[in-house]
């Protein structure tokens, strides 16, 4: 046995062999690369005590061993633990047990998941066993891990393919530390781009093979890496009939798609492929769109190496042909923009904290389930208890947050306060906990929830789980640490979506309306308390109030009574909880931010207030801003002629100039044709064009339009599996802009996109769009 190694987890799975179940872990060490094995762990089923003779006579015929450990499940009963040599074993079991109908619980945590999970490792692990060196990493056996904190380092690569519309594989791209290489078809021929010239596809496979062992990373990175660039690479392979050994250990890749959602999988022993898509919504980044041209442009201020990216299929084709070097320059591009959106998002710290926070593998797409019950499970282990299955039927819906009926006007000087984490502090404050829920109903001293839930005082997980992050996030804010502290904030806030929902096997309809509900009681009692201090609170939203001041003020005075308010709000709530419930108050109510105009709009036709819609000129340190929510200017569904009339226009009407020039001028201009270029909608197609069978959105009907032209043309069909289509209304309805052939509806421009604007915040100073323009819905 060697002495204790530090490493991080890369990939892990389990196998039967020789009669045994393995588990197979890749590591990322100090020292490189290394395999762990796992032999003696067994996989198991836990099954009522009361059910074993019926267990036994369903499971005759296959050996187990039959075990009670003390554990017991959510409804108090005595619980064996079945456990079974191989995996094979345990399935059989688990179907015979099924058929019988006989509870089995937490059958679906694999054995290489449950060693992780009971021993608290989670990304970080220390090891130690018997150590073989290999060529190009360590194979360690007999091994044993244990929870550890060392911070990798990870070696990664940029990869990125090009081909021809039919899938025919043209060069592939790596870019990483010391490496800017292309794999490039075709006869050698001088070129600025270090290329790695070869004969055929298949010549091509095999230097993709050599040259991912040569650089042997820990993480491949791309754009649509796995549904795209991997799954072409691997289907290409399939082809010439190789199995391409892309794993570490000279293992092979293996692909899984799901037809029914189109999800795929890509499995590389030893590696990590990360796409970036998935990568930076699971970091909440958003963008109107996700093709890596906008998502560069917007990061970095750069795109494609390219004169023509919309038909860039193209002129891929033309370059393959005639212009070999200038496609490696564009591919090479490809796999740096990549590479530099990675580094500039630091979105690779961001998953590598979130494995080390939740246990969840750095590929992991959401997961949000997952890693509450990673988290969660092992405590509740030694607390003696196992976790229920999932609901039938999906369980109950639960209430959402409050959100308060709004008073629609155009005001000056508005507060916001928020709570801070409302409902991570709901939780810790009344120590709502699914074991708590269990056993609070035995207690006569039981903290009270909603829907009848009663929760225990001392017997609780979460509410502990979720103080210890709050601590993390307050030390990464303090250290500058962005992705550790958006890591924390989004576990943090996932719990509650988790125990409302039924894809969660601790789900209960009374532990997530114990949290909403809860949360409207103080939204309300907070907002009378501010209301008695002489103000008006005009809106409410799930963990913010927008408070009316009473009298003049400016940034100084206003900032100083939302301080005052919030102070007074805490002082209440810690008062009301100490003597009330005798509990903690974690409740903190914070002033988020000062508007010097602010205006809450009607809902369209109507004269009540929306929800979830407003706009203001915010001020902080001396500095106006304009900022909306839930309006034009930040849905993806309007046009750019809508975000920009409406940004100057409510420009003008909070610093209290007369729009009506605005209004007159913007109408003129775009009847004229003077502002075609802002009249392009970009909208989403968020699935095949084939699915859209009942409804015909303008966005299909552009789309089949456009593909209707590529086909006569000879093109590749752009828009048949999902994609962003652009297009405008024209007198024959949706066209794509590419392929426009009908004149602009100008007229529906003005009535489905100035005319709504200015109808939103106009009445307000006593104006209308018809009676500044003259333009009657419908006149032309």
């Amino acid at each position: 046995m060697n002495s204790i190694q530090p490493g991080f987890v890369l990939t892990r799975h389990s196998r039967d062999r020789h009669g045994h179940t393995e588990l197979h872990y890749w590591l990322c060490t100090p020292q490189g690369p290394a395999r762990l094995t796992v032999r003696g762990e067994r996989a198991l089923l836990m099954v009522p005590v009361a059910e074993r003779l019926q267990v036994e006579r369903a499971l005759a015929e296959l050996g187990f061993e039959w075990t009670e450990p003390g554990l017991q499940s959510f409804a108090r009963q005595p619980l064996a633990v079945l456990y079974f040599a191989t995996m094979s074993e345990h399935w059989q079991a688990l179907q015979r047990l099924q058929a019988e109908g006989i509870e089995v619980l937490e059958y679906d945590l694999r054995p290489h998941e449950r060693y992780l999970v009971s021993r608290f490792i989670r990304g970080s692990t220390e090891f130690t066993g018997t150590l073989r060196p290999r060529n190009g990493f360590v194979q360690v056996d007999h091994a044993r891990l244990r929870r550890g904190d060392w911070q990798p380092r990870f070696r990664v690569l940029s990869l990125d393919i090009e081909c021809s519309g039919q899938g025919e594989l043209y060069s592939i791209g790596l870019y990483g530390e010391g490496l800017a290489r292309v794999i490039m078809i075709g006869a050698p021929e001088p070129a600025a781009t270090d290329i790695h010239w070869v004969a055929d596809e298949r010549a091509l496979l095999r230097a993709l093979e050599s040259e991912l062992t040569a650089y042997d990373p820990d993480i491949i990175i791309g754009w649509n890496l796995v549904a795209f660039d991997l799954r072409l690479i691997l289907k290409r392979a399939a082809l010439h009939g190789l199995k391409l050994a892309l794993g570490r250990g000279g293992e092979g890749a293996y692909l899984r798609e799901r037809t029914h959602t189109e999800q795929v999988f890509v499995t590389l022993p030893g590696r990590v492929a990360i796409d970036g898509i998935d990568a930076l919504k699971t970091a909440c980044y958003t963008f109107d769109s996700f093709s890596l041209e906008s998502v560069a442009q917007a990061l970095l201020g750069r795109g494609k190496q390219t004169e023509d990216v919309t038909n860039r299929l193209a002129t891929i084709l033309h370059d393959f042909r005639f212009n070999k070097p200038k496609l490696a320059v564009y591919n090479l591009e490809d796999c740096r923009l990549v590479w530099d959106i990675f580094e500039h998002t630091r979105v690779l710290d961001f998953l590598r904290l979130r494995s080390q926070l939740t246990g969840l593998e750095l590929d992991r797409v959401g997961g949000s389930v997952a890693a509450f019950v990673q988290v969660y499970l092992p405590h509740l282990h030694r607390a003696g208890f196992a976790a229920p299955n999932l609901p039938p039927g999906g369980g109950l819906a639960s209430p959402g947050g409050y959100v308060m009926n709004s008073r629609p006007g155009l005001y000056r000087h508005v507060l916001v306060l928020d709570f801070k984490s409302l409902y991570p502090s709901i939780i810790r404050t009344f120590r709502i906990d699914p074991l708590g829920l269990v056993l609070g109903a035995e207690e006569s001293d039981a903290i009270p929830g909603y829907r009848g839930a009663r929760f225990s005082r001392t017997h609780h997980f979460l509410p502990d789980i979720i103080a210890g992050l709050w601590r993390e996030r307050d030390q990464a804010k303090r250290d500058g640490d962005g992705p550790r502290s958006q890591a924390i904030k989004i576990l943090m806030n996932s719990f509650y979506g988790v125990l409302g929902s039924g894809g969660c096997r601790f789900y209960d309809t009374r532990l997530a309306s114990s949290i909403t509900l809860r949360g409207h009681d103080i939204m309300q009692r907070s907002a009378h308390c501010i209301e008695a201090e002489g103000h008006e609170v005009i809106y409410g939203d799930t963990d913010s109030v927008f408070v009316l001041l009473t009298g003049e003020h400016d940034e100084a005075s206003a900032s100083r009574e939302g301080q005052r308010l919030a102070a007074l709000v805490n002082a209440y709530w810690r008062e009301w909880l100490q003597a009330e419930l005798r509990l903690e108050s974690f409740l903190e109510l914070q002033f988020e931010s000062y508007f010097a105009r602010f205006l809450m709009p009607t809902i369209r036709g109507r004269e009540e207030g929306s929800k979830k819609r407003y706009a203001g000129l915010r001020v902080k340190n001396g500095e106006p801003e304009l900022v909306f929510r839930g309006l034009e200017t930040v849905r993806s569904d309007w046009t750019p002629l809508a975000r920009a009339f409406q940004t100057e226009l409510y420009r003008l009407v909070f610093h209290d100039e007369d729009p009506s020039g605005l209004v007159r001028e913007t109408l003129a201009q775009t009847l004229a044709g003077e502002r075609d270029e802002q009249l392009v909608y970009r909208k989403r197609l968020r699935r095949p064009l084939a699915q859209y069978v009942k409804s015909q959105p303008p966005q299909v009907r552009a789309a089949r339009l456009a593909d209707a032209h590529n086909a006569r043309l000879g093109r590749p069909l752009r828009y048949q599996r999902k994609g962003v289509i652009a297009y405008v209304i024209t007198v024959n309805g949706p066209e794509p802009v590419e392929y426009r052939q009908s004149a602009i509806d100008y007229q529906h421009y003005v009535d489905k996109q100035l005319r709504p604007v200015a109808d939103a915040i106009l009445p307000f100073v006593g104006l209308t769009f018809e009676g500044i323009t003259g333009q009657q819905l419908g006149l032309f």
